[in-house]
């Protein structure tokens, strides 16, 4: 407020998180005060081009693990888990198959 320079900043910050809650919230417009995580998530683990990094990691120095990496066991979760090669090829194997019957299920 005291630091007139930065005010063009916070109003650039503000619409994008208006337009982020316009995405989120209900027909009704009353419910922003509980979807604001979302939209604040959202924008926190976004890419941007011009830093080349997410805000997430400029603030505490690491990428966020995303819910669905924990779910299908990406890469970098598997690197922190200590997996080999062998054991992460064979999961990953086993998570294809998984998919496969899955899919057939599907279709019958």
């Amino acid at each position: 407020m005291y630091y007139a320079s930065a005010n063009g900043l916070a109003e650039a910050y503000n619409k994008t998180l208006c337009n982020l809650l316009k995405k989120v919230v209900a027909k009704s417009k009353r419910d922003w005060h509980e979807r604001i995580g979302e939209a604040l998530w959202a924008y926190r683990t976004t890419y941007k081009t011009h830093t080349e990094v997410t805000p997430y990691a400029l603030v505490y120095g690491v990428e966020t693990v995303l819910p669905l990496e924990l779910q299908t066991s990406s890469l970098r979760i598997a690197i922190q888990e200590g997996l080999t090669d062998e054991k992460n090829h064979k999961l990953r194997l086993a998570e294809l198959d998984a998919l496969d019957e899955k899919r057939l299920e599907a279709q019958q």
